[in-house]
């Protein structure tokens, strides 16, 4: 065992579906300032208000999903630490959860003790944003600065465009597409638009036109995420062989009342079954393992209101999860990295 450690970074999970532990989960994820953006008196209030009702809606959400061993998330993050091990020879693979357990400071902390000197940090998101990227690296840093551990990192970069992941993409969803469809929908998360725009390193790309993104400039792109994910569902879509007019892209998971990153998910789900299409096909790449905002956003209300709309059947594309080739392509970029 050498002292090189691979440390695989997911969003995280309330540690159960308790509305107690629910409300301390949201609380931490909403607090963090690369989430909600505001001053921070402002952001307290604002998550105060957000704590009144909100952990009881979405415990109810998290117990419609919740497997027998716990979070999806996490559980199908800790399948895909198994299964990476054998492709990591340089020292012990881990994984952290920047909200929730296993927390980010405590995992560095118990490698830094076993003798780790050097780690990998892979934050497992696909597509560049602050709010998952950046906390993430930031928290890493703060740690091992605080703590004093004698830790050097390498960060796994931002992989949307990469042949090999697209390939994985396509892999994965392939038993699904062999299928038959009549439309393919790629949802991601979405985002305020203030998050793209205060990062905008040239002032006059973000929202200026309506295809900004695909148009975007090298140095645009390597900080804009939809941009990003606008790439990375073309470079699916070419790959999987889809027709430019049987797929489209779209973000989810809004939250508050800022204007936030379109095509909504909502909206297009309504448009595509008033146009005629009956069998959708859903992936959400920008997500590896699945969890709420698949199973139960997509998986249960999303079915649910494109059916109400007019469609016939809604299939979810699992996540990459723990998909061999996934893995391998994983192992692959992290090595390089």
């Amino acid at each position: 065992m050498t002292d090189h450690a691979l440390l695989l970074v997911n969003l995280g999970s309330p540690a159960s579906t308790k509305v107690a532990d629910v409300r301390r989960y949201l609380n931490q994820f909403l607090m963090d300032p690369y989430v909600i953006d505001l001053p921070w008196p402002v952001r307290r209030l604002l998550v105060s208000l957000i704590l009144i009702k909100r952990p009881e809606q979405s415990a109810h959400a998290y117990a419609s999903i919740w497997w027998d061993e716990g979070s999806p998330l996490v559980v199908l993050t800790r399948r895909l630490q198994e299964a990476i091990k054998a492709h990591w020879p340089h020292g012990p693979v881990e994984i952290a959860m920047r909200y929730g357990q296993p927390a980010l400071p405590e995992v560095l902390e118990r490698l830094a003790a076993q003798g780790v000197r050097q780690v990998t940090l892979a934050p497992l998101y696909p597509q560049f944003a602050d709010s998952t990227v950046t906390t993430v690296v930031e928290l890493a840093r703060q740690t091992i600065a605080a703590r004093n551990l004698p830790l050097q990192t390498r960060v796994l970069q931002p992989f949307y465009d990469q042949p090999a992941y697209i390939d994985a993409l396509v892999a994965s969803a392939r038993p699904y597409l062999d299928q038959g469809y009549d439309h393919v929908l790629l949802s991601f998360h979405g985002l305020p638009e203030r998050h793209l725009t205060k990062l905008d390193p040239t002032g006059s790309h973000c929202f200026k036109s309506a295809n900004c993104c695909e148009t975007a400039c090298s140095q645009v792109r390597k900080v804009c995420y939809r941009a990003q994910c606008l790439a990375s569902a073309e470079a699916f879509a070419k790959a999987a062989g889809i027709a430019p007019g049987n797929w489209s892209a779209a973000f989810q998971s809004r939250l508050g009342r800022a204007k936030w990153i379109e095509p909504y998910t909502e909206t297009r789900l309504d448009e595509l079954a008033a146009a005629g299409v009956k069998k959708l096909l859903v992936l959400c790449p920008a997500f590896v393992a699945d969890c709420i905002e698949t199973l139960e956003e997509i998986g249960m209300r999303g079915r649910e209101q494109f059916v109400e709309a007019g469609g016939q059947e809604l299939v979810l594309v699992p996540c990459l999860n723990d998909h061999p080739e996934w893995v391998r392509v994983l192992a692959g970029m992290c090595e390089q990295a």
